[in-house]
């Protein structure tokens, strides 16, 4: 490229450079994608051709070896198998700056759209079913051609999340690569690389993909369905949607991480831990001027005890929305000073933490007020081991996958399929909990019995001695549609929190008109005995919290005071007898 060239490539890279080193793509091919973006040049077909793989009868075929190697197939089963090849008669040649190619998209959306588009989208069905192998040759979409799709995508599913945006904007995205794309087929020794690119001129998503070695004709187009992966068990865990497999032989049980592990978050939260102080003595006429950048606060906080200041520097209280991380300066220059964060508050706030500091208080498999929950980043061989242990028992497997530090339900998913929860481990870092099967109930006149979840509010004085206070006033959320465990991506039967969904209605029920219409449908169970359960909960939860020093437990610093939000849902117990009764479930915790 010269004069405008350069300029192009200049302005391509200053946009897209940081995405493609990011994703390994070799410098040397940045100028041809360049060209081949801004023209919307798709010529992998100059270089490329499907091809059907026939099935083998393996009672007529006698090559052993050839059987081996159709075991191996990414996608066994009945299906048509399709692989990529080299069509091109003078191959290619990794060196090529040419030799990098776009692959467009045939489907992209987030989860909770997806039966609606493949409902309501003409042609979209029909497209994503032959892509798949599946059976469908109607004009109408049927509610079971649907359902297979939704359980075959995983196979093929790609995925990308948005830098900047919204927190709805930055829900991880999910996309279909084309025919082309979609029939690249696995190896552990690649010959290609694939990596997807948002291209900000079009605000559109492609796929590149580029080769690693020289290729000659005939040659398959492989990549690493788990690349980046090392370890070999891990590997093998990713690779179960394509390679079914069994991981019975692996230890279930998940002990509470070392104390590495909680150094390891400490420093890259940036968080530095203060020194010892003396709690501080204030007159009690005196006036606090705070500092905060909470509007809920300035609207609020009228008492003539306090008065807001723009300065932080003069504040005697800091109020802060965001994650506040010098507690060393602030305890060394300013100890006076009071704020509404602890230092390590994370281990309750996030719930990566909160399920491993829990494990203190109910060992491997947790304290009975939290389900079983792992690690999708850390504790992925367990959890696949501990899913088909049930599976083989005959037991409830409905799960839900959620992101370590995420509210208001978003990107938050439940599934009775193992391929699918494997595969939201691409997307964003999350963890895995057993799905509440066996909820209790609220019967709503206008819907029937649904579930419902209760948010209770916390303010922590201080950890040493611990004090801790409830609001006795709590707050309850309601499903929209009566329970059952089907349809699991029906936002209304299986979530509760509504107000931030449009169009969408809010029960609101004051906790005062909640308790007898409680007690009236479950008069076995007085309020009075459930919350104090509750309340029992709550204690246990914050002993294991600050049970240890920081940063293995949250840090013991005089001049601290939070509020913390615990949401909970009630669940059924049934003892050996058959009897019910109910106990807490814990589902989150965050400020």
């Amino acid at each position: 490229m010269s004069g405008d060239g350069d300029e192009e490539l200049a302005a391509f890279v200053a946009l897209h450079g940081a995405a493609l080193r990011a994703s390994c793509v070799p410098a040397r091919y940045w100028e041809s994608l360049c060209r081949k973006l801004r023209g919307e040049v798709f010529d992998a077909g100059d270089y490329f051709g499907i091809m059907q793989v026939e099935e083998v009868d393996e009672e007529e075929e006698g090559d052993e070896a050839m059987e081996d190697e159709l075991k191996k197939k990414p996608n066994p089963g009945n299906e048509p198998c399709f692989k990529v090849i080299v069509t091109n008669e003078n191959g290619l040649q990794a060196s090529n700056p040419d030799s990098i190619f776009l692959i467009d998209h045939a489907w992209t959306y987030r989860i909770e759209h997806a039966r609606q588009q493949l409902l309501h989208v003409p042609g979209l069905l029909h497209r994503m079913a032959n892509l798949m192998g599946i059976d469908f040759h109607g004009e109408i979409p049927d509610e079971g051609s649907v359902e297979q799709v939704l359980q075959e995508m995983w196979k093929y599913n790609q995925t990308y999340q948005l830098s900047q945006g919204t927190a709805e904007e930055k829900v991880p995205v999910w996309y279909i690569m084309d025919e082309f794309g979609s029939r690249i087929q696995h190896s552990d020794q690649p010959s290609f690389a694939t990596a997807p690119l948002f291209y900000m001129p079009q605000q559109i998503a492609y796929t590149v993909l580029w080769p690693l070695r020289d290729l000659e004709t005939g040659d398959e187009v492989t990549r690493d369905y788990a690349y980046g992966e090392t370890d070999r068990l891990i590997r093998k865990c990713v690779l179960l949607p394509w390679v079914p497999n069994e991981v019975l032989d692996v230890n279930c049980f998940t002990p509470e991480p070392s104390d590495e592990h909680y150094q390891a978050i400490l420093a890259e939260n940036k968080e530095k831990l203060p020194i010892a102080i003396n709690p501080s003595v204030y007159d009690k006429d005196k006036v606090f001027k705070v500092f905060t950048d909470i509007q809920q606060v300035l609207n609020s906080l009228t008492h003539p005890r306090f008065v807001f200041t723009d300065k932080e520097a003069e504040a005697d209280i800091l109020y802060n929305f965001s994650h506040f991380k010098d507690y060393r300066k602030l305890s060394e220059e300013r100890p006076e000073v009071m704020l509404n964060q602890f230092p390590c508050e994370n281990l309750l706030t996030v719930k990566d933490c909160l399920a491993s500091i829990s494990r203190r208080a109910g060992g491997p498999d947790g304290p009975r007020w939290l389900p079983r929950t792992f690690n999708l980043q850390t504790e992925l061989p367990q959890f696949i081991c501990y899913f088909q242990q049930r599976e083989r028992r005959g037991e409830d497997n409905h799960w839900i996958c959620k992101p370590w530090n995420l509210a208001r339900s978003l990107d938050t998913h439940i599934t009775n399929s193992l391929n699918n929860i494997i595969r939201h481990r691409e997307s964003s870092p999350k963890v895995v909990c057993k799905y509440i099967e066996n909820p209790v109930l609220f019967h709503r006149e206008d819907v029937g019995m649904v579930k419902f979840d209760i948010r209770y509010v916390v303010l922590l004085r201080s950890v040493k001695p611990l004090k801790l206070y409830v609001y006795d006033v709590f707050w309850l959320r309601f499903s929209n549609r009566a329970f059952s465990l089907d349809d699991l991506d029906d936002y209304e039967k299986h979530f509760t929190v509504m107000n931030y969904a449009p169009g969408v209605t809010l029960k609101q029920v004051h906790c005062e008109e909640f308790v007898p219409q409680f007690e009236k449908q479950y008069p076995e169970h007085l309020w009075t005995t459930v919350q104090a359960n509750i309340f029992k909960a709550f204690a246990e939860l914050f002993q294991v919290a600050s049970a240890k020093p920081a940063p293995l437990g949250i840090c013991d610093y005089p001049s601290s005071r939070a509020i913390y939000a615990i949401d909970l849902m009630l669940k059924w117990d049934t003892s050996r007898d058959g009897e019910r009764s109910s106990f807490i479930c814990t589902l989150n915790s965050y400020l």
